[in-house]
């Protein structure tokens, strides 16, 4: 599907349009596609498996190349980087927890400082496992968000770029309306990984506890649902909302800047890969997340603090005092860490923050884009193989 950009003067500079096609808007007639192919010529052999996967990838329709490519780069980005969101999200929540009466009323001494100090103190505690913490939610909410996310994303361009006729505006727009569809659906998971990971095995010597403790995925859920509600599974969803944002930033920038730097939009390769356009995926990504996650990082925190706190029904204090949650609403919650700890209690945990999100931005992006021309590459080798059988046949 190509379009006029003669017509349209809110499109990005010409070198990002260049000669291509508006971004992964391939053709389902392969005679008019780019070629992706740079599998081995017939001269090498190949082994018997990857003849094989060569034929059967065939019988994998297009709609599912790109769901498939975001499981996978989602299930990666999670392996590499479940310490560090686990540092991450303790860093965000620790502001909210509540301090035994011991320290009532005084300042209580921080737990958690910095990524090197925090995988001190979560190792000392809890040993390797408790780095890893919530790994088994994380994998389930990557692979649908991932999956859910950039096949929305990749859809949804078009049509919006005919509706407004703006490139720019396409993406953003295509950007949240992924975003709010991945973001309605795997909340509950994420949720659940946010409390397994700011969870600790033991209260500390200051005193600090979270008022819950989970032995694994499914205990939580459990616990979650029958102490707090259905209500509970969606805490978070407004920040969680606004943090559409950070996609709206985060893709446009990503794809501006590889079509820059390589000359190729998102999931787009040259027939013969060279090492300059994985380096131009690695630019791109680590400038457009940079700059995503600067940006819209306090929606993070709110977020944390709301998943993190329990909802509180029919709960009474010593004295008979109905017992309330810390946090009720965004602005309420704005309110008391204002009050509380001040503008830095927003930016609590940046810096691990980005220590992780770039890296995992990194591992999605390169794998997305990998697995990708890895299908094209599979798909063209069958096609091939099948014209040839056809040919000797005849």
């Amino acid at each position: 599907m190509s379009l006029d950009r003669a017509a349209l003067p809110t499109n990005p500079p010409s070198s990002l349009l260049s000669a291509h096609e508006q971004y992964a808007t391939f053709s389902d007639n392969s005679s008019t596609n780019r070629s992706y192919n740079t599998m081995a010529s017939t001269d090498k052999p190949v082994s018997e498996f990857v003849s094989k996967l060569q034929v059967y990838s065939l019988s994998l329709p297009k709609a599912w190349e790109s769901p498939l490519s975001g499981a996978g780069a989602g299930l990666a980005s999670g392996i590499v980087t479940c310490p560090l969101d686990v540092i991450k999200t303790k860093l965000q929540a620790q502001g909210g927890w509540s301090a035994s009466r011991k320290t009532t009323g005084q300042q209580a001494k921080q737990l958690y400082s910095g990524v090197i100090g925090s995988a001190r103190t979560i190792f000392k505690d809890e040993g390797v496992r408790g780095l890893y913490r919530g790994l088994g939610p994380m994998l389930m909410g990557y692979l649908p968000t991932w999956a859910v996310y950039l096949t929305i994303y990749e859809k949804s361009r078009q049509p919006y770029y005919d509706m407004c006729e703006n490139w720019w505006l396409a993406r953003c727009y295509a950007s949240l309306t992924a975003g709010a569809c991945s973001t309605l659906l795997t909340n509950p998971i994420w949720v659940i990984k946010t409390r397994l990971m700011s969870q600790s095995n033991r209260s500390t010597s200051e005193g600090r506890r979270i008022g819950y403790h989970y032995l694994n995925t499914w205990d939580a859920a459990r616990q979650m649902y029958r102490a707090e509600g259905f209500r509970s599974f969606y805490s978070g969803l407004t920040p969680a909302m606004l943090g559409l944002t950070h996609v709206a930033v985060q893709f446009p920038l990503y794809e501006f800047f590889k079509t820059q730097f390589t000359g190729y939009g998102i999931g787009e390769h040259p027939a013969v890969d060279h090492g300059s356009t994985w380096l131009g995926i690695t630019a791109a990504t680590f400038l457009s997340k940079t700059c995503a996650s600067t940006a819209t990082y306090p929606h993070e925190v709110l977020r944390t603090r709301l998943q993190t706190q329990q909802r509180r029904y029919g709960v009474t204090s010593s004295d008979g005092m109905q017992m309330s949650s810390k946090y009720n609403g965004l602005l309420q919650t704005c309110k008391i860490m204002l009050k509380e700890e001040g503008w830095r209690g927003f930016y609590a945990g940046l810096g691990t923050n980005l220590i992780r999100a770039i890296p995992s931005a990194m591992t999605t992006m390169l794998t997305y884009e990998l697995l990708q021309r890895t299908i094209h590459d599979l798909k063209d080798a069958g096609l091939k193989q099948k014209r040839d059988k056809e040919a000797f046949a005849g």
